[in-house]
């Protein structure tokens, strides 16, 4: 062990540095918070007050416990006040003319055992170190908001740290109950590394007019299990960071993806940085509150009554995991189903798989015997497209293939009486091109449904420039009756979810490519530090790398971006036939059932 660190110094006593002194101080360390601002002393020390009386009311810690953390902290005005720390951690404001100034003056003062730790999370940690005359001993530290609460802390090394020094503070990370990750030097680190691409390019998407905020927001919710929307988060960190984090990460990497969207500039320099101006992307009720307000970008309420085409009956083409599923959701919201494949054996396997699907419910309380059976008798096993007739909603769930759903939309076109819709749960394709493939264009929409069907409650409300009005109200409105949540978007690659998520994905792989992070590292940052249900390579692995190549290639193909080009590393596995979970190994290997 290089130093015990029973005195540690915290400059800069914001809501990061407080947040960061609260957890040292509970952990038994004598804590020294350091602001030029008599305010923010007086205010870290109320918030320290208050937020242990909430851990002692909540039964967290005991009053005995609380009264020894809040004796181990005190502050000061000066960085003389961090004489005897063996380890300072800095969280002033991302800007190197103000934190070298903070480690100049601190080289003066600390000893020369004490270890500099830089809480950036947008800045070089090798250019701080090498302003300073103990490089060696200088390293980053990158803690989450609220440091009390979440997990994770990336320990950041410069070519110049010493590993003694390395393994001190992640030693005594652990010990504070987080998730060490190792990481290199580079702006973003790991978790800020990929999120702050894909909230850049969900601001260029909202820029773009291609969907809504709120639609956006909850289509990454509802479509990836995420905490919250992107253009939400974005606001609860300041829009000014966001973009300050994207400038330090595009002035490296010189990736597209990563130059800050104009809109973040100008919502900037207007002041609207988020929920702590008040405003950003949402209103809100007052600077610093949390709660939305109505604005004048808020959507009125739906209204679709007489506007769509009446639905009584649903065709679902397809015997897959996906046509069943969607079979499924529309018999249980009591449409007529007919399941139709090109067999009626196959259509009597999909049917069953509803069967099991329904008997799975029941036996988990979610159901009861008769609802399962009436559901069931709703759905009619066809082994021919000529029984969609007389269906009101055809919707096609077959292969990923554009000329196999041409075909199967050509072959609709003339069983399908006038006036009937047919959708597509492309994830990929141009819907456009499928619906080309009909003599009445504007009947044809995107209904994206998300796998499992019943359970994931997103649409993606596809439009083409051809689909007519009535259409699209009709989609929406069954939407609606199925209980599921739909947002609009245009007909371009990856819609939204997909043209968010994947990008993401690639840019993760990359990172392991060039050493710069382990996978499991990287799964453990995003779940830890980003709130995500599963890391990126565990959902690579599920959605299948063969799956994820195909779609990142339609990505690229589409908006010709060479930061979209798939990493070589997804290519040699997709070749290899490491496909995930389905083949038993991927990005990991599973153990075979």
């Amino acid at each position: 062990m290089d130093t015990p660190l029973s005195t540690i110094a915290v400059v800069g006593l914001g809501t990061m540095g407080t947040g960061i002194a609260e957890v040292l101080a509970l952990a038994g360390r004598e804590v020294i918070g350091i602001d030029i601002s008599e305010a923010a002393a007086v205010g870290a020390v109320a918030s320290l007050e208050a937020s242990t009386a909430r851990a002692v009311a909540r039964g967290r810690i005991t009053e005995q416990e609380r009264a020894a953390a809040l004796a181990r902290f005190r502050t000061g005005d000066s960085l003389r006040a961090a004489a005897d720390a063996e380890l300072v951690i800095e969280v002033v404001p991302e800007s190197y003319e103000i934190k070298q100034q903070v480690f100049r003056e601190l080289d003066a003062i600390v000893s020369p055992t004490a270890i500099l730790a830089t809480g950036t999370n947008a800045l070089s940690v090798t250019r701080l170190a090498a302003e300073s005359q103990r490089p060696e001993r200088v390293l980053g530290l990158h803690f989450f908001n609220p440091a009390p609460a979440m997990k994770l802390v990336e320990v950041v090394s410069s070519v110049l740290t010493a590993p003694p020094a390395v393994e001190t503070v992640t030693a005594l990370a652990r010990e504070l109950g987080k998730e060490p990750v190792a990481v290199g030097d580079r702006p973003g680190f790991v978790a800020d590394g990929l999120l702050f691409g894909y909230l850049n390019q969900a601001a260029a998407m909202y820029e773009a007019n291609y969907a809504s905020r709120e639609d956006i927001d909850a289509a990454m919710k509802l479509g990836c299990g995420l905490p919250m929307g992107p253009l939400a988060l974005l606001d609860l960190i300041g829009i000014d960071t966001a973009r300050t984090v994207l400038e330090a990460m595009y002035a490296e990497s010189h990736d597209r993806l990563h130059a800050p969207a104009p809109v973040l500039g100008q919502l900037s320099s207007a002041g609207l940085t988020g929920r702590k101006a008040g405003r950003g992307f949402y209103t809100y009720d007052a600077p610093g509150g949390q709660d939305v307000v109505p604005d004048a970008l808020t959507p009125a309420a739906e209204s679709t009554a007489g506007s769509g085409r009446e639905v009584a009956s649903v065709g679902v083409a397809g015997s897959g995991t996906m046509a069943s599923g969607i079979a499924e959701v529309f018999a249980k919201a009591g449409y007529g189903v007919v399941l139709a494949a090109r067999s009626q054996e196959k259509a009597e396997v999909a049917k069953g798989r509803v069967a099991k699907s329904l008997e799975r419910s029941v036996a988990k309380g979610r159901l009861s015997a008769e609802a399962r059976d009436e559901t069931l008798a709703r759905i009619t096993a066809a082994g021919s497209l000529d029984a969609f007739a007389e269906v009101d909603l055809a919707v096609e769930a077959v292969a990923e293939d554009l000329e196999v759903k041409q075909q199967l939309f050509a072959a609709l076109d003339k069983v399908c009486r006038p006036g009937a819709v047919l959708a597509t749960t492309t994830s990929s394709l141009p819907v456009v091109a499928i619906a080309r493939a009909t003599a009445r264009p504007e009947d044809v929409i995107g209904m994206h449904f998300f796998n499992p069907a019943p359970a994931m409650k997103l649409v993606e409300v596809v439009r083409t420039v051809l689909t007519a009005d009535d259409v699209h109200a009709t989609v929406r409105a069954v939407c609606a009756k199925i209980r599921k949540h739909p947002v609009d978007c245009g007909d371009r690659a990856g819609f939204i979810v997909n043209a968010l998520l994947f990008p993401y994905l690639n840019n993760a792989i990359k990172m392991v490519e060039q050493h710069y992070a382990t996978l499991d590292d990287i799964d453990a940052a995003m779940k830890l530090g980003g709130g995500y249900p599963m890391g990126p390579f565990e959902l690579l692995d599920v959605v299948g790398l063969d799956v994820s190549l195909a779609i990142e290639k339609v990505l690229h193909k589409e908006f010709r971006d060479p930061g979209l080009a798939p990493a070589p590393l997804l290519e040699h596995l997709v070749a290899a036939g490491c496909l995930g979970r389905k083949t038993g190994r991927g990005f990991r290997e599973y153990a075979r059932r």
